[in-house]
Parts: C-alpha cells; structure tokens; sequence
C-alpha cells in the first residue's frame, strides 16, 4: 500500500467518522467505529509506506570499470 492510497484510506476514514451519522445504517453497523478503523490503518500505511520505502533515486555502488580489447601502448 503506498502513500497515496493510505491517504486516500484516512481521508475515507475521516468522513465516516465525522461527516456521516453513525446511524445512518441503523444499529447494525456503526459507522464511526468503521471510519476510526480506517483511519488508523490509513495512518499506520503512511508510517510503513515512508519507512519501509526503498530510496528512489538511489544507485548502487559498484563502479563500472570499461575495457578495451586493445590495450594502450606504452
């Protein structure tokens, strides 16, 4: 899960957590409770997403050495 969708995922958890009812549905599903669930797994994919993320850009240290069939000439 990247960072776009973690965001994505808390922003989702947000709004059902504070722009809905939480009785919308009636008894059965609380909506309050599914949107702190999302939020806190939205928050935790940002955390894992930006630490666990491999450096773009990153080259690797092995230089390359270039050959020539014909050696120079001393």
């Amino acid at each position: 899960m990247g960072v776009g969708v973690s965001i994505f995922i808390l922003t989702l958890g947000a709004i059902l957590k504070f722009a809905i009812e939480p009785d919308v549905f009636g008894d059965a599903v609380h909506m309050d409770v599914i949107g702190l669930i999302f939020m806190i797994v939205g928050g935790i994919g940002i955390v894992l997403s930006v630490v666990l993320a491999p450096r773009r850009g990153h080259t690797s240290d092995a230089r390359l050495m270039h050959r020539e069939n014909n050696p120079p000439e001393i």
